[in-house]
């Protein structure tokens, strides 16, 4: 019986004695630091115009990038390459005052290459009227998944009109991270249940701005109004820091030595205390608790039924929430896809 116990036994010591270990809380906190200290890129070393014509300006050499939306287009850019996996981010400052209808993206996609099997990796900012705030949203896609939007909403604690912050996504071949000013918000993990829609395929880089009056705002009850135009949205401070990606047969050796800073990174026990308090404060759409559009939860869901009673209503947003209308945010079109329609 002893004997029997005894590997058990160990293996579980040995398990929490790491997890709770120094040399544990080391490799977690020392994966994060580098991963905010990778170099920033100007746009010339990293980027090229996707759309808009005059409507994209380049500042401070390079290391600044505007884009508005009027009347005549939208625009945006994207990266010189694909890439499989690796740590993307952009500090953003988006359109000040109404903004109702005005959608600001910051994705990666497949869509141009996959258009039928294509993953995506959504950081999508929804204008509101004056004095509502912006909102946030995620999206997960992968292999052409678009039919089960896996999307999560949440309020700001801060104006982001007023200055910068930093807006991240963290896609390894076991998990992806989205980071606010380097606060992990959300964390997909790789699993069986999810099976093919976990991104697996190289992805480019993009950042646009256009018109998404038919459901941005309250379900598209509010439109973009040009009488405010044009709407300005800001990037600088860009990382791309992936396995690039050989355009023609979408190789990639991926052998450089700092590859294993997003390959291995792990979320050290305070990030996660993070994320669950920004979660319970902010969240106010999710997908898993949205039992008018999914009866049946998608399989990767894990439902906490005193939560999804006490907090939630049957339409996924949180009480005490800016409940939207029944229909949104239940588009179930792609970033790529919109901003495409929008040229």
């Amino acid at each position: 019986m002893v004997s029997t116990l005894f590997p058990t036994a160990f293996c579980f010591f040995f398990f929490f004695f790491f997890v709770c270990s120094p040399l544990f809380l080391f490799f977690c906190n020392a994966s994060a630091a580098l991963l905010e200290s990778l170099p920033t890129l100007s746009f010339e070393e990293g980027y090229a115009q996707l759309f808009g014509g005059g409507n994209l300006i380049l500042l401070r050499d390079g290391k600044r990038v505007r884009i508005s939306l009027d009347e005549r287009t939208g625009a945006g850019f994207t990266s010189q390459d694909l890439y499989l996996q690796g740590f993307f981010s952009a500090s953003i400052k988006l359109p000040a005052d109404y903004a109702a209808g005005v959608v600001v993206a910051f994705y990666m996609s497949n869509g141009d290459v996959f258009p039928k099997t294509h993953d995506e990796l959504d950081f999508e900012f929804l204008g509101n009227i004056r004095g509502r705030e912006w909102r946030v949203q995620t999206n997960v896609y992968g292999n052409g998944s678009t039919a089960v939007g896996r999307e999560e909403r949440y309020e700001l604690w801060f104006d982001p009109t007023e200055d910068f912050h930093r807006y991240s996504i963290l896609w390894n071949h076991e998990r992806i991270t989205f980071y606010i000013d380097d606060i992990p918000i959300r964390e997909t993990v790789r699993s069986e249940a999810m099976a093919g829609c976990f991104p697996s395929k190289p992805m480019s880089l993009y950042s646009t701005i256009w018109d998404g009056s038919g459901w941005a705002t309250s379900g598209g009850r509010y439109k973009v109004n040009y009488r405010y135009a044009p709407y300005v949205a800001e990037f600088q401070d860009f990382v791309i820091h992936g396995c690039a990606v050989n355009p023609m047969d979408h190789s990639s050796a991926c052998e450089r030595p700092d590859a294993a800073i997003y390959g291995s990174s792990t979320m050290s026990p305070e990030q996660r205390a993070q994320m669950d308090g920004f979660r319970r404060r902010h969240m106010t759409y999710y997908y898993c608790y949205d039992r008018d559009r999914y009866p049946t939860p998608p399989a990767e869901c894990k439902i906490d039924q005193i939560e999804t009673r006490q907090y939630y209503g049957p339409d996924g947003v949180r009480y005490g929430g800016h409940r939207r209308r029944r229909g949104g945010p239940r588009h179930n079109r792609s970033s790529v896809a919109q901003a495409d329609a929008a040229l």
